[in-house]
């Protein structure tokens, strides 16, 4: 059914192939830029950028590596110093979800011309800026930042981790190139596949979702489910190319429908016990469906034709095909718990007992919440944990 009412953008060029990191001059070039930033936490990624500069009036005018995770409001801050100092017009990121994500909020101080972070915090409360080409390079397949509004920033002073939302920081460019996570250790490459499921999931079940949210989200999922233990086990260039791609349509799904229950949580957990978020998610993921199993039954039964493929959805009748999702996603779930060392439970994630009534507080009151179909109280959410300890 489509919705009275709806809107979707996704302003990103996408460069998908053998060789895409080598255009990046050439997008800088057709964008104005001479002198970008780049930022890198990767292992030479940025060299093979710099090299293919060479002779085209393009020079990185400051080059950031080590990025931390979770985005330091410090971090940024003094990055944004560094890039005006050194006469910086626009931003190359190359790295996982922290990398873009800092990348992200250096963008928008130098478009704004802060001097920090968190005077730009919040929800589409900031209007476009200065114009600065910003160009991301994932080196994982989870977090779909090349290609979403959100960022997520650490307050490390007030123990908080801070959601900017804004179209305005979509990047310009995305490019994937299976050279960018062929060193992705399994582990990884398991919980950052399962951070991409989730978006797609609920993607397709929050209540913003619309039939263009949900084409990214099916196509996603389909991917997802073919090659995620590809590339968990046996990576082939194929299933890394086909993984970076659902990654970026998930996170272009979510970013048009927004996502639900299992991140209100998972924020939760990062922000309180600082539990990696693909981590979280992969844990939470199947719980959370459970308790959404009667308001979204009919949706999670639809997603079992792209996840599963056709034999298993015509062979399941139809009123069990919403459970029958459940645990093929628990089932992968499994196979990454085997292959990829995934943690399946929040006590496997470092998280305690006496953390739980803080993080359902904390969950409660996350942004996210607002978007799952079904409403949750404290106290579901104090049981979801409970379950997945």
């Amino acid at each position: 059914m489509i919705p009275e009412y709806y809107e979707f953008q996704n302003k990103t060029k996408i460069l998908s192939g053998k060789n895409a990191l080598e255009n990046i001059a050439f997008e800088l070039l057709a964008r104005g830029a001479k002198a970008p930033a780049i930022l890198t936490n990767s292992r030479g990624l940025e060299n093979i950028v710099t090299s293919s500069f060479e002779g085209k009036g393009l020079a990185a005018g400051l080059i950031r590596k080590n990025i931390p995770a979770d985005a330091p409001v410090k971090t940024i801050n003094q990055i944004a110093a560094d890039f005006k100092n050194n006469g910086c017009d626009s931003i190359v990121a190359i790295g996982g979800g922290s990398v873009i994500d800092t990348a992200k909020g250096l963008y928008l101080m130098a478009a704004h011309e802060s001097d920090d972070v968190l005077k730009l915090s919040g929800s589409e409360c900031v209007k476009a800026g200065k114009n600065i080409p910003f160009i991301a390079v994932p080196t994982t397949s989870g977090a779909g930042s090349e290609a979403t509004l959100a960022a997520v920033i650490a307050d490390e002073e007030n123990g908080k981790k801070l959601a900017f939302l804004s179209y305005s920081l979509v990047p310009d460019v995305a490019v994937l190139d299976v050279k960018t996570t062929k060193s992705l250790p399994p582990k990884l490459a398991a919980s950052t596949g399962m951070d991409a499921l989730t978006h797609a999931i609920e993607a397709y079940t929050c209540l913003q979702k619309n039939p263009l949210s949900d084409a990214y989200a099916t196509a996603a999922i389909s991917l997802i489910g073919e090659n995620l233990p590809l590339v968990v086990q046996n990576p082939t260039d194929d299933a890394r190319l086909a993984m970076a791609n659902a990654s970026l349509m998930a996170g272009v799904a979510f970013s048009n429908s927004m996502v639900g229950i299992v991140h209100a949580v998972a924020h939760a957990c990062g922000g309180i016990c600082k539990t990696p978020h693909a981590n979280a998610v992969a844990v939470l993921l199947t719980r959370c469906m459970e308790f959404n199993l009667d308001v979204c039954g009919e949706l999670y039964a639809e997603l079992l034709l792209p996840f599963s493929g056709p034999e298993i959805y015509a062979s399941t009748p139809a009123p069990k095909r919403a459970v029958r999702f459940i645990t093929e996603t628990q089932a992968l779930l499994q196979v990454l718990h085997r292959r990829g060392r995934l943690p399946l439970k929040l006590s496997e994630c470092g998280i305690t007992a006496e953390k739980l009534p803080r993080i359902a507080a904390a969950a409660i009151n996350d942004g996210a919440i607002l978007l799952n179909r079904k409403e949750a109280t404290e106290e579901d959410i104090m049981e979801i944990l409970i379950k997945a300890m």
